[in-house]
């Protein structure tokens, strides 16, 4: 599925845990006439565990013994840009969960969803929603797949939740409220140099882009203490918001992929941008501690880790 153009997450405007845990501390107050940005971290964080919950109950009702024997079947597995890029009811029941619920709760907003949800509205507030993010790994039993729901107001986002079902975690932010796990804030990685950073990325489903994709991370390999690929890019950029990660780069990402995992990591205090000047977005995601940003990203120029030279 080829990416649309989304919120700029870095842009100088921008920057859950469904137990109980204290409100989000320090939030300015929404400017006259728009939403109150704690209505909708909160509504951001409900919608992302109700759907977590729908998907994680859905696996466990085709796979009670956790075997996996015939899964794809029962789960009802198709393919969307290419036979490595799937989808699975699941998928389309979370997103229309999640529709319904924000259609019947603020109908004047706008909805962007991966599974084809889109609809216009007239309050300036958009929903960009990820019913699962990292479906392969949902699909094979790995623990490591989220729910991601963002607002954005007039183009900026300004709340944002990523739940994953498996571990029950919940990371959210605000806008000028900072990123938040339960009641730990966030602040990012400590590491200060590059040699010594933990990086996660992601790879495309396109055949040609990951051969590139590979060819960056092989030569990048030897620079860095070691590299991760989990396999849902909401939780890479929450993993470093939360110094799980030191840095995170990817190409190639959507809207709904990056835009409450961009807010957490702002707001935790690292580095989000694109390369080459340009702010993250579908061609190119970076977040890193401050310490390593600005050596990755030069790496990663170098290596035109974005998929050009200029």
């Amino acid at each position: 599925m080829q990416p649309v153009p989304g919120p700029d997450p870095a842009g100088p405007d921008v920057p859950g845990d469904p137990r109980p845990g204290p409100a989000v501390p320090d939030q300015p107050a929404a400017p006259a006439g728009l939403p109150d940005l704690a209505d909708l971290v909160d509504l951001a964080v409900e919608l992302a565990c109700r759907a977590g919950a729908l998907v994680r109950r859905g696996r466990a009702a085709v796979d009670p013994d956790g075997t996996g024997v015939d899964l794809a079947a029962r789960l009802g597995v198709d393919t969307k840009s290419s036979p490595t890029d799937v989808v699975t009811e699941m998928d389309r029941a979370s997103e229309r969960m999640l529709s319904a619920e924000l259609r019947a709760r603020r109908p004047d907003d706008a909805i962007l969803g991966e599974e084809g949800a889109a609809s216009d509205g007239s309050s300036g507030v958009r929903w960009l929603v990820d019913p699962i993010d990292g479906t392969v790994n949902y699909l094979y039993g790995l623990p490591v797949y989220a729910v991601s729901v963002a607002a954005e107001v007039n183009g900026r986002v300004v709340a944002g939740a990523v739940h994953n079902p498996e571990s029950g975690e919940t990371f959210r932010a605000v806008r000028g409220g900072g990123a938040w796990l339960g009641d730990r804030r966030l602040t990012g990685p400590a590491v200060a140099s590059l040699d010594q950073a933990l990086v996660g990325t992601g790879f495309s489903y396109d055949a040609a882009v990951r051969a590139e994709q590979a060819r960056v991370v092989a030569a990048l390999l030897p620079r860095v203490r070691d590299v991760r690929r989990l396999g849902a890019a909401s939780l890479d950029l929450c993993f470093a918001a939360a110094g799980r990660l030191d840095a995170y780069f990817e190409r190639g990402l959507s809207p709904w992929d990056y835009a409450a995992g961009c807010l957490v990591a702002r707001e935790a205090g690292l580095v989000v941008h694109g390369l080459r000047g340009r702010p993250a977005g579908p061609w190119f995601v970076l977040a890193a501690g401050a310490g390593v940003a600005g050596d990755l990203a030069g790496r990663l120029e170098d290596l035109a880790a974005d998929g050009t030279t200029s």
